[in-house]
């Protein structure tokens, strides 16, 4: 290495992070929003605003499935939560398909235990799964893509760890009223350094999620936790017996569980209900703490007609080091573990994550646009990448705002409105690309932001009954919004100002400076 470590490693930090920068923006953005995903879609069924949790609703979600659902090999039932006050419930009905297509859902409130006329949403589940799935091509290949762009922000984290100097010295400086690149470096910087442990966090536990796709060999196809796999599928139907005893009450059981974990009960399966072999399976909530992460694969069998515990499987039973170690890794980067303040910590280093991403790609247009209008004008990658900055970053913020207005715009019955949800994030995007392609950089960047600023901004009028119900889940959203189109409009505010011209002797000094804080 002629011109030395720091020098190359500067080089790589910049390449690394501009190639897939656009693909690491979106996957920073999705994720980020996926630390409340089940906040989002609650947000998107506004028919559920304002219930909360009661106790007594798994019995009333078994007494539902008793009288509408006799015949179902099998009752599953998602309990509610803090994060998510239905009663959801799934079983497969006489004469169905095969399949997922033929199990049937529902949702209750947990009060009254009557059906509510909830809209079907993609919510935060679309988000959460193009975090890492990407979306209409093969789930392997896109993992194999997201995979490699997190690989490569891996290496643009070590090698601006590197390049970095004055690495603490950073986490105090930011000035935004500099003109030019120099608040862009500071702006990165900052967001870089600040939330640096969780970014390697982050990073490296993607990679460990995803190694089974970008390394196979080393899997003999045992990838899940410990303890019995769980079947998502409800078995074929069979006849009931008129002579088995009904269930017995689930609350008991439900107290007996939160006493042995430590943690409330977050899922019941009733297996064969209405026959003599009937059983009870709960599987808890979510970890009480990190060191316990093993226990999301924790499962209690009670025999349905006396309430006597059958079996009590451990997750971590049979995993090797190697194995509790990749649970806890998986358990950290979904943050399955947190409570509240723990969660919204990792939301917001994870904002920090998405706006350190954005920044280093507006500030490597920036550095040019002063040595591209001494050289007579812009080149041609210069203008592509310009024009890609604007789409893939206030594209994806507008198409995300539109998401969540497309959730209240399509109409509430219509059949597939998921799909149709989906397809308005994406119709938008390309439309925001096409934005880009045909107007002024400058001006593209400013509209952009500012219609995104607008819809986020008016999101509370679209959820005032939520807001006027007292519902936490949905004020903490519409407060977000309001947050996320502040920072937007400053955004817009900083890129729609001319690059200021330095002078010779000046913008020498200025080129040393910033190649010697690179990050």
């Amino acid at each position: 290495m002629r011109a030395g470590l720091r020098q190359s490693m500067a080089w790589l930090h910049e390449w690394a992070g501009l190639l897939l920068g656009w693909l690491l923006f979106a996957i920073f953005l999705t994720g980020t929003i996926a630390f409340f995903r089940d906040e989002v879609t609650h947000w998107m069924q506004p028919e559920l605003h304002g219930l909360a949790a009661e106790a007594g609703s798994a019995d009333r979600g078994v007494a539902w499935l008793a009288a509408n659902a006799p015949g179902a090999g099998v009752w599953m039932l998602s309990l509610p939560g803090e994060r998510d006050p239905s009663l959801g419930l799934a079983w497969r009905p006489e004469a169905a398909p095969a399949g997922r297509a033929g199990i049937r859902r529902i949702q209750l409130d947990p009060a009254t235990g009557e059906p509510l006329a909830a809209r079907d949403t993609a919510g935060g589940d679309f988000l959460y799964r193009f975090h890492f799935e990407l979306y209409g091509m093969p789930r392997d290949t896109a993992r194999w893509i997201v995979g490699i762009a997190t690989m490569a922000m891996f290496v643009a984290i070590i090698s601006g760890i590197i390049t970095h100097r004055r690495i603490f010295k950073d986490i105090f400086t930011f000035r935004p009223d500099k003109a030019g690149q120099r608040a862009w470096l500071d702006a990165h910087n900052a967001t870089a350094v600040l939330a640096l442990p969780f970014h390697v966090m982050i990073t490296y536990s993607g990679l460990v999620l995803l190694a089974g796709t970008l390394m196979p060999f080393a899997f003999d196809g045992q990838r899940g936790g410990g303890g019995a796999p769980r079947s998502t599928e409800p078995p074929a139907v069979v006849a009931t017996d008129p002579a088995a005893p009904a269930p017995v009450a689930l609350a008991p059981l439900l107290a007996d569980a939160e006493r042995r974990w430590g943690a409330p009960a977050g899922s019941v399966t009733v297996t064969a209900p209405g026959r003599a072999a009937a059983t009870i399976e709960l599987r808890p909530l979510h970890p009480a703490a990190l060191a316990s992460a093993g226990r999301a694969g924790d499962r209690l069998i009670y025999d349905a007609a006396t309430g006597r515990l059958v079996e009590d499987v451990r997750g971590a039973d049979g995993l090797s080091t190697v194995g509790e170690i990749n649970t806890v890794i998986g358990v950290l980067h979904r943050a399955r573990f947190s409570e509240p303040a723990l969660r919204w910590l990792f939301f917001i280093s994870g904002v920090a994550g998405t706006v350190m991403v954005a920044t280093g790609l507006v500030l490597w247009v920036v550095k040019r646009a002063a040595q591209h209008a001494r050289n007579g004008g812009p080149s041609i990658g210069f203008r592509i990448v310009e024009r890609l900055n604007v789409a893939g970053i206030a594209g994806l913020c507008l198409a995300t705002a539109g998401y969540f207005w497309a959730n209240r715009l399509i109409p509430a019955d219509l059949a597939g409105r998921a799909d149709w949800e989906i397809r308005a994030f994406f119709a938008l995007w390309a439309a925001a690309a096409l934005h880009a392609l045909l107007r002024p950089v400058r001006a593209a960047w400013t509209e952009q932001l500012g219609v995104t600023a607008g819809l986020l901004v008016m999101l509370p009028l679209a959820s005032l009954t939520g807001i006027l119900a007292g519902d936490a889940r949905v004020i903490g959203f519409d407060l977000v919004a309001i947050a996320t189109a502040a920072g937007l409009l400053h955004a817009a505010r900083r890129l729609a100002r001319p690059a200021p011209v330095a002078k010779p002797a000046a913008r020498r000094r200025t080129a040393a400076a910033i190649a010697g804080d690179r990050p």
